[in-house]
């Protein structure tokens, strides 16, 4: 009844070919229309995963509690001094600030007057010690450089240094490195060359931060496939107005979660062309290998555009907006669509070869496939269906999205493309549809029955043994290009523990609660540190402020003079180099060793510049003098210092660790390389143990995986037994159900061990690829099965052999091209596609007929 049915759809459709194709070419006109005005994508991959699921929870949680945390852009600032950095990072937060358009807020999470205030606290009692008392040696050449910071103000505060009743001054020991590094930029400066001086780091013992960061959060378009283009232009824009380049002594850098994804999404289509067309060629040389007609080719592949254009619409009536997963019911529909196609087309070639006319081919061609394509479909229709009832919210709507595909590349292919070779009319085949040349390979599976069934088991014993050592590899950084410049950015990060993405936050119910939480998590020996607000108030804080208030009574008359100097003109800083060029001399004469042999370099060099354009004085001065102020100020703010406590805190830093209803933050640092899986999952595993609810990138990642992996186990165990009960309900016989399925896991378990051989993890975006996997090899063991049922021996000569073929070859080589992505993750789904279609070639065409040779044909009636 069932196949008749099936022949009385595609008689019909055969017979009314035109009003047939009107239909469909109207639907299709319908469809692209509804499709196009209703087109929404999500890239928010947070949408993959049910909120509802334990660790989505503790991360909503820690987002509510914490807005400003979320969705955050880190720009990194570098520059060639510290001053250059410091000052740079603190012009840009404040312009991106400003720019509402783009960002809702932007901020230096280690910046603002707050730190450079009480940046001294934050350091041991002996950093400070050794600051204050290296800073108080100074104080000649401080005094003189704040009384004139001019070229000139240089100039005569060296010559003072240098006098002779400065012979015995402390200063003495801080000034060789000083008249040494001022004479080597000024030679750089007059040569042409880029120099950056730093005062601060000729001052200073810790040389200072080279790095500074800006957090920003941008206001994001999702429904671009690069939701933070804009804002990271607004950036480079902004730096660029600033004068932030490497010209100026600074580097711009932008990464964080919006520029990394916006890399990754943009890095798929970077040679998208040449993918696609290799995928199109591969594609349509497959089908004409299949069919050898140009005219079938033609219906096979306006019947799968319709098909697209239909399942585009239903999928979005069906789930409203596609995600980043879902959108993979293209290659899923056209290659179990084009499957199908494949399947009738050559069925139609072989009867048409042995005398039958369009219709009456068709006719018997529904007579021979139409049941078994009906199965096929339906099993596949359930294998999607399984994904259903897991939380990867993305498998399941592509679950939805191709179940509904699959009914409809049935339908089309029962209806529409019988129609259209009733009007293309193709040519019969010249040759034999068949493979007549695979005759001595049946013969010897036939004679060697046994071997080949036992080299299924050792096959499938040996896959059981590699099994436990497939990895998923949860990093989903390691699915970007190492090469792309956020990327670059990011991996440079994660190597200072200050600075990597990879730590953990942990909400406490209050401050208290948070300290007790910290103490524990710190002494955790896969912990760095572990951070809460009372971090940020200074331990032995009287002692270091007595340091810094003695250092600042000595320092106060010198750094902030009464009476500062008049800015000179070129002539007053022309005669200051000059006389300090003599008085140079006199002390190099004095001064035996390095402190002498610098100080008659440096008198060389102001004599050359005292000789010099207005203009090689002015840019020397602008060099020397810019960096200088920067330092001052700075040093004047930290002079300032005051007791912290947690009251005192700015707003800024207190809102980023308390939350409005007095919970508290703990973020907790690991221990060891960021970048290392294994480290991550001891440190994770380590914080957990503590803090359950804990959350962060480690803690999102590695959940992540395992609901991913749950979710393709659940249903994949669903699968095969939905796919086992529908088999069963048709073939009446356990025997054939384990005949079709039995090669099924096999070629899946072959390819996960040939992923272990050749050192391919899974990761979020190849474990797409067995979806797949299982649709087309599920199709085609049915057709097998159903084929032998019906009395069809010597498998491998057959039409369906040649139909099962040029199928795999199709769907392998046109998306097994994907291979040639740019993208890793792209490039690993295309590998594992081919792999995978591999093995279930060899499951399908030689442990397939071996199975079914060494089984009794069922009876009639079961």
């Amino acid at each position: 009844m069932l196949s008749s049915t099936l022949k009385a759809i595609i008689s019909g459709s055969a017979g009314r070919p035109r009003l047939v194709v009107l239909l469909s070419a109207l639907l299709a006109v319908i469809a692209a229309s509804y499709a196009a005005t209703h087109f929404d994508m999500t890239t928010d991959t947070s949408d993959l995963i049910a909120p509802s699921v334990g660790w989505r929870k503790d991360s909503a949680a820690l987002s509510a509690a914490f807005p400003k945390q979320d969705g955050d852009m880190v720009i990194v600032v570098d520059g060639r001094t510290p001053e250059l950095a410091r000052d740079a990072a603190a012009r840009l937060a404040t312009a991106l600030a400003e720019d509402h358009a783009h960002f809702f807020s932007a901020s230096q999470p280690e910046g603002g007057d707050f730190f450079k205030r009480e940046g001294l606290l934050f350091g041991s009692l002996d950093d400070v010690r050794a600051q204050t008392e290296r800073l108080v040696a100074a104080q000649p050449l401080l005094g003189g450089l704040a009384q004139d910071p001019s070229l000139r103000g240089i100039a005569g505060t060296l010559a003072v240094a240098a006098s002779p009743d400065a012979a015995d001054n402390q200063a003495l020991d801080q000034l060789e490195p000083a008249l040494r590094q001022i004479d080597g930029a000024i030679i750089s400066t007059m040569a042409g060359k880029p120099n950056f001086f730093s005062w601060q780091q000729l001052f200073s013992p810790t040389k200072g931060d080279l790095r500074q960061i800006v957090s920003a959060q941008p206001k994001l378009d999702f429904g671009c496939l690069q939701p933070g283009e804009n804002a990271v232009a607004a950036v480079h824009a902004q730096a660029a107005i600033l004068h932030l380049d490497p010209a100026h002594g600074v580097t711009v850098g932008v990464t964080g979660e919006v520029p990394l994804s916006d890399e990754e999404f943009g890095s798929l289509q970077e040679n998208i062309g040449l993918v696609g067309a290799i995928i199109v060629v591969a594609l349509l040389a497959a089908l004409w290998f299949a069919t050898r007609s140009a005219k079938t080719v033609l219906a096979i592949v306006a019947t799968t555009l319709v098909g697209l254009l239909l399942t585009s619409a239903t999928g979005l009536l069906a789930v409203g907006t596609f995600n980043l997963i879902s959108v993979a019911f293209i290659p899923l529909f056209v290659g179990l669509g084009v499957d199908f196609g494949i399947q009738v087309s050559v069925r139609f070639n072989a009867e048409r070869l042995a005398g039958k006319e369009p219709l009456a081919a068709l006719a018997a061609a529904a007579d021979r496939i139409g049941e078994p394509l009906l199965i096929a479909a339906a099993a596949i229709f359930l294998g999607f269906g399984a994904f259903l009832p897991t939380d990867y919210v993305g498998i399941a709507q592509l679950g939805v999205i191709s179940g509904i595909g699959i009914i409809i590349a049935l339908v089309l292919n029962i209806t529409l493309l019988p129609a259209l070779l009733m009007l293309f009319n193709p040519a019969v085949p010249d040759a034999q549809v068949g493979f007549a040349r695979a005759a001595p390979v049946d013969r010897w599976l036939a004679a060697n029955r046994r071997s080949v069934l036992g080299g299924f088991g050792v096959a499938m014993l040996a896959s059981l043994v590699l099994l436990p050592f497939v990895t998923f590899d949860f990093n989903p950084l390691h699915l970007r290009d190492p090469k792309a410049p956020a990327m670059r950015l990011l991996t440079d990060l994660t190597r200072d523990p200050r600075f990597t993405p990879n730590n953990v936050a942990v909400l406490a119910p209050d401050i208290a609660s948070a300290n007790r939480l910290a103490a524990r998590l710190a002494a955790l020996p896969e912990v760095d540190q572990a951070v809460t607000v009372d971090s940020f108030i200074p331990a032995d804080q009287p002692a270091k402020l007595a340091l810094i208030e003695d250092a600042s009574l000595l320092l106060d008359p010198a750094i902030n003079p009464f009476e500062p100097a008049a800015p000179p003109d070129d002539a007053a800083n022309a005669a200051a180099l000059v006389t300090t060029s003599r008085q140079l001399a006199d002390f190099a004469a004095r001064q035996p060793g390095p402190l002498g042999n610098s100080a008659a370099r440096l008198a060389a060099t102001f004599d050359r510049l005292a000789k010099a354009s207005p203009a090689m004085r002015h840019r020397v001065e602008a060099m020397l003098v810019a960096p200088l102020n920067v330092t001052l100020d700075q040093l004047r703010f930290s002079l300032q210092a005051t007791a912290v406590s947690r009251d005192d805190l700015p707003a800024d830093i207190a809102d980023d660790w308390i939350a409005r209803d007095g919970r508290a933050l703990v973020r907790v640092f690991l221990s060891g390389n960021s970048n290392d899986n294994a480290v991550l999952e001891r440190f994770t595993k380590a914080v957990r143990a503590v803090a359950p609810h804990a959350t962060g990138a480690p803690v999102e990642t590695q959940q992540a995986a395992r609901t991913v992996a749950q979710a393709f186990i659940k249903a994949g165990l669903l699968a095969f037994m939905l796919i086992s009960l529908l088999l069963f309900a048709v073939l009446r016989s356990l025997r054939n159900v384990a005949d079709t399925l039995a090669p099924v896991v096999l070629s899946g378990f072959l390819t996960l061990d040939t992923c272990v051989i050749i050192g391919q993890p899974l990761n979020f975006a190849n474990i797409i690829a067995f979806p797949l996997l299982l649709g087309v090899g599920v199709a085609f063991h049915i057709y097998f099965v159903m084929a032998w049922r019906d009395g069809t021996r010597d498998l491998l000569q057959t039409p369906l052999t040649r139909a099962v073929i040029f199928s795999a070859l199709a769907t392998g080589s046109a998306f097994g091209a994907l291979w040639l992505s740019d993208h890793p993750g792209t490039a690993s789904m295309g590998l594992i596609l081919m792999i995978s279609l591999v093995w279930t070639l060899v499951c399908a065409l030689i442990f397939e007929p071996a199975l079914l040779g060494s089984s009794r044909r069922p009876t009639s009636g079961g």
